[in-house]
């Protein structure tokens, strides 16, 4: 080879940028340097896997469920030039996690959230950004660390297969961004982790829950932390309460008694507390509801008995994490409880990161709902950018980016149907032969 050529290929391979820099597209590196800063992770040792790649290494864990922790660290190139390919069972992916810890991660996630819904305009409903909380069970793999620090499921006849997670989630419901998360062991209760989440909810919003986490205790507490923060949940069967004005028909502002457990428990806890019933027969049932918003004027009964339909949202949201984005593969990878809560983590940024560029594809759909797309298509074609060539020439990856915006149309799912209904019914085991009659 001439030397003239030589100098060339030298000179365009020093001068091509590493992959790490062109993924700044999807992750701002300052985000994470911030991150490394508040979580208190540094190191002086110039490394093959800095702490920036095993962010990355966190996240393609989640994005490519599939692979190893090797083949993601090879196969996204995010490890520095050197003589030799990184190949199992090199200890440098599992020792670099342990370094990086799980708290630099929750910052990662935190930083971005945060950064992510200022920057997006959420569609409100009467002034009122849509939050749903909902509850979460991960399995973890069967170690003696894992089952003492999580637990799990019992009965009669022992301990469950899989020691096992409890998490519970906040999330923007048009656009199924996550705000926050907090997770403990399987025992932990919903209400209390529930209660964990308060600091974070913004100001002017409404949050959506389920029966479970009826307490009058959490949802007082939840109103009275900030500005117009609104709650929505259905009515407790046997829930006493006096009505004390009427407002129509079938809505009514009503006055709920605390029980001393509940003072007790939640300082600060009224004697009576006041809420608005309201009910509606749906599909021959009548659905009753609880909500703080008691203003008539501002908040017309008719529409928010149907806006609870919406906390659906945050189910489907789980179903596109565990069955999209993990492809179905229930129990997590990690063997120890630290590493358990670092995995958790980073498949909460990567869905995020998914979901964010998702809500700028329904940006080029006027009157498209982030939701609204399908979220498997999507992955796809986002995880598609994340193969191949593009990150040979990851200068190219906002382009990329910007070229997949532009076709976002074609991800538009049809609208939903809601006259759609299949009752559950028990069908019969399938026989090797027909039954005679």
């Amino acid at each position: 080879m001439r030397l003239s050529k030589a100098l060339s290929l030298t000179h365009e391979m020093a001068s091509r940028p590493h992959a790490l820099e062109g993924l700044g597209a999807l992750l701002d590196p300052d985000i994470v340097k911030q991150a490394f800063e508040t979580a208190g992770v540094s190191t002086i040792r110039k490394r093959r896997l800095p702490l920036e790649s095993l962010v990355w290494c966190i996240i393609g864990m989640a994005l490519f469920r599939r692979m190893s922790a090797w083949d993601v660290v090879n196969h996204m190139d995010i490890m520095l030039p050197g003589k030799r390919p990184l190949v199992a069972p090199s200890a440098a992916v599992v020792q670099g996690r342990q370094r990086l810890g799980s708290e630099a991660v929750r910052e990662v996630f935190s930083l971005t959230q945060q950064r992510w819904h200022a920057e997006v305009q959420h569609p409100q409903w009467l002034g009122l950004t849509l939050l749903g909380v909902d509850g979460v069970v991960w399995n973890t793999p069967d170690t003696a660390e894992n089952r003492a620090c999580y637990g799990g499921a019992t009965n009669q006849h022992g301990d469950g297969s899989y020691p096992q997670v409890r998490m519970v989630c906040q999330m923007e419901l048009t656009s199924h961004l996550l705000i926050s998360s907090t997770f403990e062991s399987y025992h932990s209760s919903e209400m209390k982790l529930a209660e964990q989440l308060i600091a974070t909810t913004p100001d002017h919003s409404l949050t959506l829950f389920d029966k479970g986490f009826y307490s009058l205790g959490l949802l007082h507490h939840w109103q009275s932390q900030g500005e117009q923060r609104h709650w929505l949940i259905p009515l407790k069967k046997g829930s006493q309460y006096e009505v004390e004005h009427k407002l129509g028909r079938n809505d009514a502002v009503v006055i709920l008694r605390t029980s001393p457990q509940a003072r007790k428990q939640w300082p600060g806890l009224p004697l009576e507390t006041r809420a608005r019933l309201l009910s509606k027969t749906i599909k021959g049932k009548v659905v009753s509801v609880l909500t703080s918003m008691v203003d008539p004027l501002r908040f017309p009964g008719d529409e928010i008995v149907d806006l609870y339909s919406q906390r659906w949202e945050i189910e489907l949201g789980y179903r596109e994490i565990k069955q999209g984005l993990l492809g179905g593969e229930y129990t997590l990878r990690s063997k120890t409880p630290e590493m358990i809560a670092q995995e958790l983590w980073g498949v909460l940024l990567g869905y995020n990161l998914l979901r964010y560029q998702m809500v700028q594809m329904s940006r080029q759909c006027p009157g498209v709902y982030p939701c609204e797309m399908s979220f498997t298509a999507c992955s796809w074609a986002i995880l598609g950018l994340l193969h191949g060539t593009s990150l040979n020439h990851p200068g190219n990856l906002p382009g990329f980016l910007s070229d997949l915006q532009a076709s976002a149309a074609q991800y538009v799912l049809p609208h939903r149907r809601p006259d759609r209904w299949f009752p559950r019914t028990v069908k019969q085991r399938p026989a090797k032969y027909p039954t005679r009659k």
